[in-house]
Formats: C-alpha cells, structure tokens, sequence
C-alpha cells in the first residue's frame, strides 16, 4: 500500500502544479491517473511508469530554471533545490515502483494485455496533445466549450482508446468491436455536421464548409485550388496503416457496412472482381471533371450541386446493391478514393499473409465484405488488392493461417502493433470529428 500512497501522492502534487498554473484540463488528467491506479491492471501500472518518469524530469528542470533565477537574483536557493529535489526524488522512485517486482505484484490484473494497452492510451494521449499544441484554433471540443479543459478531453479518450484494446485483444473480439465503434465515429462525425449547421458553430470547424463525401477528398482541392488538409489526412493515415483508412477510420465506409450486414446475407460469390477497377475509371473522371469546372469558372452553386448528386448516387449503390449482395459494393467498387487506398497502401509496410498450412476451407472468403478472398488469392499466399486490412478474416480462420504482418515483427507483434496504432488513431479522429 505504501507505493500505491506514493503514486496516488506524486499525481496531486502534479496535479496541484497544473492548478496553480491554471490549466484545469491537466489537472483533470493528473486526478484520472490517479484513480486508475486502483484498477490493478497491469497497463495502469505501466502508464504510471511512463507518465510519473517523465513527470519527474519536469521537476527537475523547473527545478533548474527556479534555482538559476534565485541565483540570478541572489536569492536564496538552497531551500527550494531540498524541495524540488524532493518532489523529483519522491516521483522517480513513484515510476521505479509500478516495474519494480512489487509493483508487478500490485498491478497484476491482465499482464498480458499490460504494454499494449499502455501503448495505446499513451500514443492517444501524445497524438493528441501534438495536435491540439500545434493547431492555432481549438480542435477540440472540450475547449471549444470550457476553454482550458482540453487536456480532460485526450484523458477520456485516451481511456476509451484503451478499454478498446482490450475489447479488440482477441481477434474475435475485433471483429465483434470494429463495425461498431467504426458506426460510433460516423455517427459523432454526422451528428456534430447536423449539430453545427443547426446554429452551434462550436461544432464545425474553421473555414469553409465542403460536402461529407470521400470522392472530394481528391476532387475538392483540384476545383478549389486550395485546401489540401483532407489530401494530407487522407495519405498520412494510409501510409500509417495502409489501406484500413477503408475499414475503420472512413466517415462513409460505415453506412456500406451497415448495410452490407443489413439482410444478414454472407457476400455473394457473383460480384466480378474486375469492378473494383471502375473506381481508378471514376477517380479519373471525376478529377477531370473538377478541373475542367475550375479552368471553365463554373460557379461553386453548381460544383456542390454536382458533388452532391454523386454522393446520393453512393447512397443509393450501398441502399440496394451492398445490401442485396452483402458486400461493399460502394467501397468496392464505386467509391474513387477507395482504389486510392488500396495503392497506396501497397507502400505501407502492413501485409496480410496466408501461410502455407491454409486448408483451402474457405471461411474467410465468407467473411470478407471486400471480395478480397477469392480462391485465386488464397492459392498465391495473399488477400487481392481490394483488402482493407479490416481482421474479420482472422478469427475465422479455424488454422491460424491469416495474419497480420509488419517487417521484421512476428506475426503476433505485428498484430499489436497495428492494433496500437489503427485504435489510437480512431480515438484521435474521434476527437477531431469535425468538417
């Protein structure tokens, strides 16, 4: 109990830091670690060691910079380095503890799952920190409303990021999570759109107003001239995670799901593979189009007008051929930027590989709502381009055959390690869900 007295004391006095200085967003932060150390879970644990160990280099360098401006100013200084030495002292030995033999022992619940979930609710926490440091308005919404809190904010998310670790750990339990939590961010994404044009400008972003609609995403900044955040967003997260943009952080992609899963049919064995070339046709063509609207001065009246009719055509493909068909047919084979992923992603290092002791029995092509499992794909070893890297194939798969693969990681590792990052950057896109 002493070294659990230690951490929960080291965090106040973080936590009182934070409150002389006026940010009650840390201070919310600082309290919530805290109380997760009464979990016992080994990830708390580990978070606790990180946090505190970096905590205790802050003392020392206030410390510093305190010291060398008494001295400056020949004051005395003796007394404050005892104090500071103290608290940097009191919060190291706080770190040392959570991975010392008997902070093991304290945080013992769920060791398997220890680094990774700590990983996650660390890479939350940092993504989102850099990003609400580095924008100059408030992205998220938490400041938008109670200015300062914003650190409150990357807490509970950063939280969330890690109970949904756990939750995805298993690749059953990804499969069940991830149609979910993917509905989960469209529908905070739609709502806070419909909130915003309703009158609560909070809820929007800064700038102009664009249509929700992927294909924009190339054809927006052609028209525009400007405007390339989308573009950037878009091939960042790709070369991240590949082509999962398509399968857990697209805003559209989830209506397909849905309604890909509506009749509750398995995907038809009837769609010809050679459609998922018609989105490189339509990429083409829509990008022609935007140009030629740009050179010919065409009014921006009629360019939304134009995006918007191409975005209820989306509609209506996943409204009657996903669902008929059980499969994504609009992610598949309508959307443009969809093709985009799926190249692109043939740069990022992530791979799903089939081995050699695959049975042939096919339950993972009765799974897969991208039509990426055909039997051609499984006798060369790999899924076809259409793959997304959504995982459901894997917790089909009765002989372990399907993995995740990243260079140089096993196969375990690299699922972890995709894990780590597709989670953190759902709870990051979470956060800054806004047009």
């Amino acid at each position: 109990m002493a070294g659990l007295f230690f951490i929960s004391f080291s965090y106040l006095l973080l936590a009182a830091h934070a409150l002389r200085g006026g940010d009650n967003g840390l201070v919310f932060f600082m309290v919530g670690a805290a109380g997760l150390v009464f979990s016992r879970e080994r990830w708390a644990g580990n978070v606790s060691g990180i946090l505190l160990g970096c905590a205790s280099l802050l003392w020392l360098d206030k410390g510093t910079a305190l010291i060398n401006l008494r001295i400056f100013t020949g004051g005395d200084w003796t007394r404050l380095a005892l104090i500071m030495g103290a608290l940097f002292a009191l919060t190291l030995f706080s770190a040392a503890y959570c991975f010392s033999s008997a902070g093991r022992e304290r945080f013992s619940r769920n060791a398997e799952q220890g680094w990774f979930r700590a990983s996650i609710f660390l890479l939350t926490a940092l993504l989102l920190e850099i990003t609400r440091s580095k924008v100059s308005f408030p992205i998220l919404l938490v400041d938008r409303f109670f200015p300062g809190w914003g650190r409150a904010e990357i807490f509970l998310l950063a939280f969330y990021a890690s109970w949904l670790g756990g939750k995805m750990f298993s690749p059953e339990g990804a499969r069940y999570m991830r149609p979910r939590i993917w509905a989960l961010f469209s529908l905070v994404f739609f709502g806070q759109l419909a909130l915003g044009l309703s009158g609560l400008e909070q809820f929007l972003m800064t700038g102009k107003l664009h249509l929700p609609i992927p294909a924009l995403i190339a054809a927006g900044p052609v028209y525009r001239g400007s405007g390339f955040f989308m573009p950037i967003l878009f091939t960042v997260s790709v070369l991240l995670v590949g082509s999962a943009w398509c399968s857990h952080l697209c805003y559209i992609g989830a209506w397909d799901d849905l309604c890909s899963r509506k009749e509750g049919k398995p995907p038809t064995k009837d769609f010809n593979p050679r459609l998922i070339w018609v989105r490189l046709v339509l990429l083409i063509l829509i990008v022609g189009v935007a140009w030629e609207m740009r050179r010919a001065g065409i009014s921006s009246v009629v360019a939304v007008w134009a995006a918007s009719q191409f975005g209820l055509l989306s509609v209506v493909v996943m409204l009657v051929f996903s669902r008929d068909m059980g499969m994504m047919v609009h992610c598949t084979a309508f959307c443009p930027m969809g093709i985009v992923s799926n190249l692109l992603g043939r740069i990022s290092p992530w791979r799903m590989k089939i081995s050699s002791d695959c049975c042939k029995c096919m339950k993972c092509s009765r799974v897969c709502r991208y039509n990426a499992l055909k039997p051609e794909d499984i006798e060369a070893g790999r899924p076809g381009i259409s793959c997304t890297l959504c995982g459901d194939c894997v917790s089909s798969c009765s002989t372990g055959s399907l993995r995740f693969k990243f260079p140089f990681l096993s196969y375990s590792n690299s699922r972890m390690f995709f894990l780590v990052m597709i989670v953190s950057l759902h709870a990051l896109f979470l956060g800054v869900a806004r047009i």
